[in-house]
């Protein structure tokens, strides 16, 4: 079954489940995003800072799929924000995958110390006017940071990459961006296996003969989330994308959401430089 999609705030459409490739060597990437795309995944996520995105790029090129049905998303790194810097970056991401365009670029992190994320939002709204980032949006944002954009540019990001599990379900930053109409994309959206073996997502996947992980990925599309889980193992790449043959109900639902406890597995935005 091919995967449904979410319209975004600026009109474009992206899949409501991709695959991530963070840690992802680039001498492996190539042969892993063949594979996903193989399994049906029709969105791949990299950034530069993966240092993958030439192999990314290659495995998109290699995978028999014409380029327009791959929606391709990569980042801007910290220590490139700024208006020009942020321009610059682009390029050198772009030339990596070898692509005329991204389908999404993002603001990996606000990075507020270094107070440089307004001036890289412009730089990215006047990619989006040039057509070369199809859609652009933020990662790791939070509220403070978008009011900020959006009460100096006026311009509304049509993502924002949280990390998003079970276990931190970031009700109040959700509710914030449904308001605004921000697309909520999910990273970690496994959170990072620390909890698959949970009693609750075990009964619930026992019950509609799935795994812990399926499960969590039926949550995060029922919910509404885009997601983009990651794996390196073929068998897994395809479990992972394996979620379109069942629903969670009203019950599964309910028990999922009492399991929220703020396990953040990565960084606090507030804190990362």
């Amino acid at each position: 079954m091919s995967v449904p999609y979410r319209t975004m705030n600026d009109g474009r459409r992206i899949p409501m489940v991709g695959f991530g490739t963070w840690r992802i060597r680039d001498d492996a990437a190539p042969s892993v995003v063949r594979a996903a795309i193989a399994a049906g995944y029709r969105s791949i996520d990299t950034a530069a800072i993966y240092a993958n995105e030439r192999g990314v790029g290659e495995g998109i090129a290699s995978s028999g799929v014409p380029r327009d049905e791959i929606f391709v998303t990569t980042k801007l790194w910290n220590d490139r924000q700024g208006y020009d810097s942020a321009l610059q970056a682009f390029d050198e991401s772009l030339r990596k995958l070898r692509l005329d365009a991204v389908d999404l670029y993002l603001i990996h992190w606000p990075a507020p110390k270094t107070n440089r994320f307004v001036e890289s939002w412009k730089a990215l709204v006047r990619l989006r006017d040039e057509g070369r980032a199809r859609s652009i949006g933020v990662s790791n944002f939070h509220r403070p940071h978008l009011e900020r954009i959006l009460g100096e540019t006026g311009v509304v990001p049509a993502v924002n990459q949280i990390e998003l599990h079970p276990f931190f379900q970031q009700r109040e930053l959700r509710a914030f961006l449904d308001e605004k109409g921000i697309a909520v994309e999910s990273w970690s959206p496994l959170a990072k296996a620390r909890r698959l073996e949970d009693p609750t997502l075990v009964s619930i996947g026992k019950k509609h003969g799935k795994t812990p992980a399926q499960v969590v990925l039926r949550w995060h599309l029922e919910s509404g989330l885009v997601a983009i889980p990651k794996s390196t193992h073929e068998a897994r790449i395809r479990e992972n994308f394996a979620i379109f043959d069942f629903s969670l109900d009203a019950d599964d639902m309910r028990k999922i959401a009492a399991l929220d406890e703020g396990l953040r597995t990565g960084l606090n935005p507030d804190e990362h430089d």
